[in-house]
């Protein structure tokens, strides 16, 4: 496991842990093939991104920069990867930080406002350290606790396995589920994720001879990282779905599973909440930073001034959402209509750059442009849902 775990670590976080109870409790075990389709796609996308990092020895930020010449669109990727990435992870990191606040607060019993905090120091210290090996190991081991957590969970629940295996091979869609489906692929295939990875890889391989370790990774992690996803769809499918029980998120889900299962299902789902909210706690600043450093041509060394100087700010404002319980929706809503354009984007511009010239004998093949082609037509449809949804369309 190397930089593909940091992805798994940054797609599981507490908006997937919600989604996926959701799905679960509502629709049982018959989205679970959206979440494999989900698996596919990230892989055929994360495979891009780290060979474009480990060949060219650069991140997807940097790359963009470097092929796009046109200063007005140059202008435009840079305005668009600001507000998608920058503005919408500093959003968002309140609902990290609030997810391993919850899992914290149902460990411990204890809550306060001063909870959020300890832990924007605690992911601070982490990334401050500057080390790309220490960061790595420890979002390994977040990711390795979420495993163990909500996969044990799944087990106490005792799962209907030949229900759990035809929702994860036959594909349907139940009445009202669609919105849900989009949303189950949307939380696994993630923009951001893109430069992290890239950048990652190049941060750890610097010589097109470890491509094969890079895949390897990525072979491993993000089906792990789907793997837990399912975990938590099935966990809810298992224990809510056909009953009159409301729930709403994933703190109402670990708590309604105590009378059911004891309080150790209850526990394991809190710690696998609270290593979610963290592992994404630290991974939307770190993407964050590597993202805007490479478009605007800072040095994407973890311990250069202006590198810091952005994670920091998209952690602090975190921190404060998460600890006043601010829920800025018009802030939201710009940065879904963002995150909406640059998904495709994104996924459009991997698959052209991946196709150039500089790549050698490591570009593309045509199955790999007829499966990112594939990929990308679908994300064009999930950033069309995100627009739709944030104007109230849907």
């Amino acid at each position: 496991m190397g930089p593909a775990a940091l992805v798994a670590a940054a797609f599981i976080g507490p908006g997937t842990v919600v989604t996926a109870s959701l799905a679960g409790a509502n629709f049982g075990y018959a989205l679970l093939w959206a979440l494999v389709f989900s698996v596919l796609a990230t892989i055929i996308l994360q495979e891009m991104a780290a060979r474009l990092g480990v060949v060219t020895g650069k991140g997807l930020g940097e790359n963009i920069r470097e092929a796009i010449a046109h200063p007005s669109v140059r202008l435009f990727v840079v305005v668009l990867i600001f507000a998608a990435v920058i503005v919408g992870n500093s959003v968002y990191q309140g609902g990290n930080i609030s997810g391993a606040r919850m899992g914290l607060a149902d460990l411990i019993h204890i809550d306060g406002q001063w909870i959020p905090v300890i832990l924007g120091v605690l992911a601070a210290a982490v990334l401050w350290q500057g080390s790309y090996k220490v960061i790595e190991k420890v979002l390994i081991g977040l990711v390795l606790l979420m495993s163990l957590a909500f996969l044990a969970t799944f087990i106490l629940t005792q799962p209907n396995w030949g229900d759990l295996f035809q929702g994860l091979f036959v594909p349907s869609i139940p009445s009202g589920s669609l919105l849900m489906v989009v949303a189950l692929i949307g939380t696994t295939v993630v923009p951001y994720n893109l430069f992290l990875h890239a950048s990652s890889c190049a941060q750890k391989w610097q010589s097109a001879d470890s491509l094969q370790q890079a895949r390897q990774d990525i072979y491993v992690s993000i089906p792990l990282g789907g793997l837990i996803s399912m975990a938590i769809v099935a966990t809810a499918a298992s224990a809510f779905f056909g009953q009159a029980v409301t729930i709403e998120g994933a703190a109402d889900l670990g708590q309604a599973l105590t009378p059911l299962f004891g309080d150790s299902a209850t526990a394991f789902m809190a710690i696998g909440l609270f290593a979610a909210g963290l592992s994404s706690s630290l991974t939307a600043p770190l993407a964050s930073a590597y993202a805007l450093s490479g478009v605007l041509g800072y040095s994407n060394n973890l311990k250069d001034n202006k590198f810091r100087a952005i994670w920091l700010s998209i952690l602090s404002i975190g921190v404060i959402i998460a600890s006043l319980g601010l829920k800025p929706i018009e802030v939201i809503l710009f940065a879904q209509v963002a995150n909406g354009l640059l998904l495709p984007v994104m996924a459009l511009f991997l698959v052209w750059v991946c196709n150039h010239r500089r790549l050698g004998e490591y570009r593309n093949s045509i199955k790999q442009n007829i499966l990112g082609g594939f990929v990308c037509a679908v994300a064009i449809g999930l950033g069309a849902r995100s627009i739709a949804a944030a104007f109230g369309w849907l």
